[in-house]
């Protein structure tokens, strides 16, 4: 009989502990029911009315998570592959690496250079300086017949989708936009940051020390790709479920943007 009370007593003590700890909890909201994104669509909208229905009332704090497609298609980036005519590079290296010419003159569209080919892929330098397979160019989430391409400053979208939701709350939030990008040394692929607003991308913690009293020369934690890799976790590829509502997340805020953490040519050691 003692044993079993104690046992209680040590579960209603770990439960008490628990709800002390909510304050300090990371929380992950998935925004359901957002419809089809077209051309022109207004995503506050979109985001107001599943906020909602969800019974998400924003917060101060809260980071507003959205997947680089329905940004793209609002924004209207957005192109029918029988309207695209592939030059001789587009054609060349489509043959070489069994692509359909046309999309590949659209990824060379959006690229400053080739960074590598091979085995079916093509890794490109964007003109945001990402480096990523077909410069972020793909058909998933989208009508057939037709490429999204990555929003033309992620950074500038983020920050007007910020500015409409603080406006229209009343109040201070942040903004991630993220993309799906594959890792060179790892299988699979994680969802990061390319736009964001609102917060401070990176947590310079150089300088300081750890529980062991080592002086941090290089951490930096990239907040912003942690914030878009836990959103992915219940926005899933194939749900559906365009956006996400982050709360609990300690961060500075700032509006340098992802493209301020774009690390420069001279460097980088592997590209």
């Amino acid at each position: 009989m003692t044993g079993i009370c104690g046992y209680q007593d040590f579960i209603n003590i770990l439960l008490m502990g628990l709800m002390f700890e909510m304050d300090g909890m990371v929380q992950v909201f998935p925004l359901r029911g957002i419809p089809r994104v077209k051309p022109g669509d207004d995503l506050l909208e979109y985001l107001a009315r599943s906020l909602e229905d969800g019974g998400i009332v924003l917060q101060d704090s809260d980071v507003v998570v959205i997947t680089q497609k329905v940004v793209s298609k609002a924004e209207g980036r957005v192109v029918k592959i029988d309207d695209v005519r592939p030059g001789r590079k587009a054609k060349l290296l489509a043959e070489e690496l069994g692509k359909d010419p046309r999309t590949v003159q659209v990824i060379l569209g959006e690229s400053k250079r080739v960074v590598r080919k091979g085995h079916g892929v093509l890794i490109m330098e964007t003109k945001h300086g990402f480096v990523c397979a077909n410069a972020g160019i793909d058909q998933s989430n989208v009508e057939e017949g037709y490429l999204t391409l990555l929003p033309e400053d992620p950074d500038r979208s983020a920050r007007r989708i910020r500015k409409k939701l603080e406006a229209a709350t009343g109040k201070k939030l942040a903004v991630v936009i993220t993309d799906t990008f594959g890792r060179p040394w790892r299988d699979g692929q994680i969802d990061v940051a390319i736009g964001c607003s609102g917060l401070a991308p990176l947590e310079d913690l150089v300088g300081t020390t750890d529980p062991y009293g080592h002086m941090l020369r290089v951490t930096q934690p990239a907040i912003v790709d942690e914030i878009a890799s836990a959103s992915e976790l219940v926005m899933r590829k194939h749900s559906l479920t365009p956006a996400a509502v982050v709360r609990g997340v300690t961060y500075k805020r700032g509006d340098a943007g992802v493209r301020s953490i774009v690390r420069e040519r001279r460097m980088n050691l592997f590209r």
